[in-house]
């Protein structure tokens, strides 16, 4: 009984992963690639599961996307990962603008904001993303499950897990993000010394 949901699972996963669109991917590697040559802000955010994978991908894109010494890294910031400023949001102002609020503070224009949701529709990622979209010159990156949701179409970038369970969802999450981070590990030609920039 184990192997065979094991088999299924893992079966699972690979259909999941073999309609992923490749053009957004590289849509988004080209977003994240223009960021790091002009120096500009990344955001990232998600609600539960998906904030902890926005963490998880700020400790990994931070510290080993960029390997070469003396070289620039990715500047990039999870709204997710100080529960004060969220908590604080949340009960004085509402919790649909937990990111929208950070966001107008820290956002400028060319950054780039990453956002996370299973079902592309929550809330307070939809106020982020109407948010980003007032900022001039920003890009959006979505990675969104199921049909996509709301947030797949007001994207520059959409990544879409096609799959109505929630741990799949995530799963998939977390291998375009990895993939993401190999991406920029496995090429070090596009970095560049701490005092430059360029453009694409």
């Amino acid at each position: 009984m184990s192997q065979s949901f094991i088999e299924k699972y893992f079966a699972s996963l690979e259909s999941i992963i073999a309609q992923l669109d490749p053009q957004a991917f590289e849509k988004a590697i080209a977003i994240l690639t223009e960021a790091y040559l002009q120096d500009r802000q990344i955001f990232i955010a998600g609600n539960g599961g998906s904030a902890a994978s926005a963490n998880h991908f700020v400790c990994d894109f931070g510290k080993n996307a960029i390997q070469r010494e003396g070289a620039r890294r990715f500047r990039i910031i999870s709204l997710c990962d100080n529960v004060e400023k969220i908590t604080a949001i949340a009960n004085d102002i509402a919790f649909e603008q937990i990111f929208s609020f950070q966001l107008e503070n820290l956002m400028r224009p060319g950054d780039v904001l990453i956002l996370i949701s299973a079902s592309g529709s929550s809330p307070n990622i939809l106020e982020a993303l109407t948010y980003a979209r007032k900022v001039e010159d920003s890009s959006v990156i979505t990675l969104s499950g199921f049909e996509g949701g709301k947030i797949a179409g007001l994207a520059d970038a959409s990544l879409v897990a096609r799959s109505k369970s929630y741990e799949r969802v995530e799963d998939i999450h977390l291998i375009i993000l990895h993939m993401i981070v190999c991406y920029f590990k496995e090429h070090p030609e596009l970095t560049i010394p701490k005092d430059e920039t360029h453009s694409l």
